[in-house]
């Protein structure tokens, strides 16, 4: 049985938008359908910006956060909108911040 995916596609193109449905903790994603289904998504549209909506997200899987450095490795710009305070400090830590950008927007409810 194949599981839903936790992206939700908000725009494609060569920038492409990419949210997880408001879920706090993405702890049951299947990071290698997620990687699949993003280098689909590269290739289709010829993307050479992936932007990620981190908003009300507090964990992501470390195999994620490995995939996204993967990509930025690539060639392709990675942008982190509204992490958690949680996952800023993996971040720093893991100094994915010096590779990936990080944003913080206000959303209006």
């Amino acid at each position: 049985m194949q599981s839903l995916s936790p992206l939700e596609v908000y725009q494609a193109g060569q920038l492409t938008v990419i949210g997880f449905g408001g879920r706090e903790v993405l702890d049951d994603m299947n990071v290698a359908e997620c990687r699949d289904e993003l280098v689909q998504l590269i290739r289709e549209h010829n993307c050479n910006v992936l932007a990620l909506d981190l908003t009300r997200v507090r964990l992501v899987p470390s195999g994620l956060l490995g995939l996204l450095a993967s990509i930025r490795k690539q060639g392709i710009e990675v942008h982190l909108y509204n992490p958690s305070a949680d996952i800023r400090e993996v971040l720093e830590i893991t100094k994915l911040d010096e590779l990936l950008q990080v944003h913080f927007v206000e959303i209006a409810c």
